[in-house]
């Protein structure tokens, strides 16, 4: 890297530290002459950092928001942030969070140094991310892994274990990452059986990018996501709504992640939640420990009573 790098580098750097610079004090912390800073600036305009001067005594340069994202220099503890937020954030239940957290880490862990890595590896070993009911944790190693054999379009190499225990090795064509049902499944096309398949992450151990390209295949008829559910038998989700007894803020802080909790009345709230199995909607209304009313469906009213029937029963005191 010539001096000439070096030096936008730095100033990049510096613009994005901080709002605002006085001419004369970039230039001085640059150690240049204010004619080098005013090449140095437009070089990184050349590049597309969108970086504003305004004359006069209190003029100076800053970084603007542009058209687009250019990209970012970051220094040590800030890159760990990052990529532990994203890693974290690689579990999240939020729509969409999921998909482009592990995009981002694709492009963040391969240029990561050894130093920087062995931080992340040390705050990820004594971190516990916090899933709801049977979530599994994927280690984000694995994430990347995966994400870069489907954007690279290159065989992948793994040791999958099946539901029923049998462990087998997998040479696939990884297509796309699907988070369904707090899990990640990969959907790729096996040459060995001929067919496209999904797996789950969690079962995914060892996998290894492989030097073989492969021409990407299009799923016939579908998308990742409809193929993966066809495979799981997904019902559809429906909608749950409930009123319960207790105030909307208190409620939101235990399952407004998973629902949508609207105010109705000081100590009521409305709640709505998805979900393709009733089982975990008395759930998550249970873990509430307050009283609850449900609006609908009339099916799940019928559920909630069957369970509540069933807990009356296992108290009930046997006969002699």
């Amino acid at each position: 890297m010539t001096g000439r790098d070096n030096r936008s580098l730095r100033l990049l750097a510096l613009l994005q530290n901080r709002r605002h610079w006085a001419g004369a004090d970039l230039a001085e912390r640059m150690g240049v002459s204010l004619r080098t800073l005013r090449r140095d600036v437009e070089r990184l305009r050349g590049l597309g950092y969108p970086v504003r001067a305004a004359p006069g005594v209190a003029g100076g340069y800053r970084l603007t928001p542009g058209a687009s994202l250019p990209p970012l220099v970051l220094d040590d503890d800030e890159a760990v942030a990052l990529t532990v937020g994203l890693q974290t954030a690689a579990q999240a239940a939020v729509t969409g969070m999921a998909e482009s957290s592990v995009r981002a880490l694709a492009k963040v862990l391969p240029v990561l140094p050894p130093r920087l890595r062995r931080r992340v590896d040390a705050l990820s070993a004594v971190t516990v991310t916090a899933l709801w009911a049977d979530g599994e944790t994927i280690s984000a190693e694995v994430l990347t892994t995966v994400a870069q054999a489907c954007r690279d379009a290159v065989r992948l190499d793994f040791t999958y274990t099946a539901a029923g225990g049998e462990r087998s090795q997998r040479l696939v064509e990884p297509y796309r990452l699907v988070p369904l049902s707090r899990r990640w499944y990969l959907v790729a096309f096996d040459p060995g059986r001929g067919d496209w398949r999904c797996f789950r992450l969690d079962r995914l151990t060892d996998p290894q990018t492989t030097d073989v390209p492969f021409a990407p295949r299009r799923l016939p008829d579908t998308d990742a996501a409809a193929f993966v559910r066809a495979r799981l038998r997904t019902r559809t989700p429906v909608p749950v709504e409930a009123r319960v007894r207790a105030p909307a803020d208190g409620v939101r802080r235990q399952i407004g992640r998973w629902a949508t909790v609207t105010s109705d009345g000081e100590d009521s709230c409305h709640v709505r939640l998805h979900t393709a199995t009733p089982e975990w909607a008395v759930f998550a209304l249970g873990v509430l420990e307050a009283e609850f009313s449900v609006i609908a469906p009339p099916e799940f009213a019928q559920h909630v009573q069957a369970w509540g029937e069933r807990f009356l029963r296992a108290v009930e005191p046997t006969t002699p």
